[in-house]
C-alpha cells in the first residue's frame, strides 16, 4: 500500500519532460551538458572513439554470414545433383525390363525395320544417361556386381571367371541398378 503523502509527492511534481536536444532552439547555440548528461555520454562516446572496433566487428560477421551462404549454395547444388542422379537411376530402372525384351529379340532375329531403329534410339538414349551393361563372358567373377548361380569347374583357368551369362547387369555410376546373373567358372579343387 502506498501512502497518501507519497501520492502528493508524486502527483505534485507532474510530468518531468527533458529535453535532449544538442542545440537550444531559441538560440541555436550549442547546449553546454551537465555532468551527469556527460556521464551517461562517455559510453556511447567510447564506442565512437574507437570505429575501427566497429569496422573489424561487422567485417567479421560480413565475412561469415558470406561463408555460411557459400556453404549453404554448395550443400544445395549436392543435394540437386543427388536428386538428379537419384531420379535418373530410378527410371532407368524402370527400363531395364524393356531393354531385356529387345535384347532377347535381338538375339532371335526379331528385330527388324522400324522396331530396330526405336530399339537403336533407346539404347543411345540409356547410355547417354549413364547406364552401363556389364557381365560379359570370360570377365573376373565379382561377388560384389555378380550374382552366382551355380559354379562349374574348368581346368583352363586360374581364378574365377564368368562362365555363362544368364542375365547382364546394369549399372549408373558406381549404382549398381541390378546385378549380372552368371554361371561361375572355376578352377578344379586340389
Amino acid at each position: 500500500m502506498t501512502n497518501a503523502s507519497e501520492l502528493n509527492e508524486e502527483s505534485s511534481e507532474g510530468v518531468k519532460i527533458s529535453d535532449k536536444r544538442r542545440i537550444d532552439p531559441q538560440t541555436g547555440q550549442p547546449r553546454v551538458e551537465s555532468a551527469a548528461e556527460q556521464n551517461s555520454g562517455d559510453a556511447s562516446k567510447e564506442a565512437s572513439e574507437n570505429p575501427s572496433d566497429k569496422v573489424s566487428e561487422l567485417t567479421a560477421d560480413l565475412q561469415r554470414i558470406t561463408a555460411e551462404y557459400a556453404n549453404y549454395r554448395k550443400r544445395v547444388d549436392r543435394d540437386r545433383e543427388l536428386i538428379r542422379d537419384m531420379s535418373t537411376s530410378v527410371a532407368l530402372e524402370q527400363l531395364i525390363p524393356i531393354l531385356d525384351d529387345i535384347s532377347r529379340a535381338r538375339e532371335h532375329g526379331d528385330l527388324t525395320g522400324t522396331f530396330s531403329t526405336v530399339a537403336d534410339a533407346l539404347s543411345t538414349v540409356t547410355k547417354r544417361l549413364g547406364l552401363v551393361e556389364f557381365g560379359k563372358v570370360d570377365e573376373d567373377f565379382d561377388p560384389s556386381i555378380h550374382e552366382a548361380l551355380s559354379t562349374m569347374e574348368d581346368e583352363s583357368v586360374q581364378s574365377q571367371k564368368v562362365g555363362t551369362v544368364a542375365q547382364v547387369g546394369y549399372k549408373v555410376g558406381e549404382r549398381i541398378l541390378r546385378p549380372a546373373r552368371v554361371i561361375v567358372k572355376q578352377p578344379p579343387a586340389k
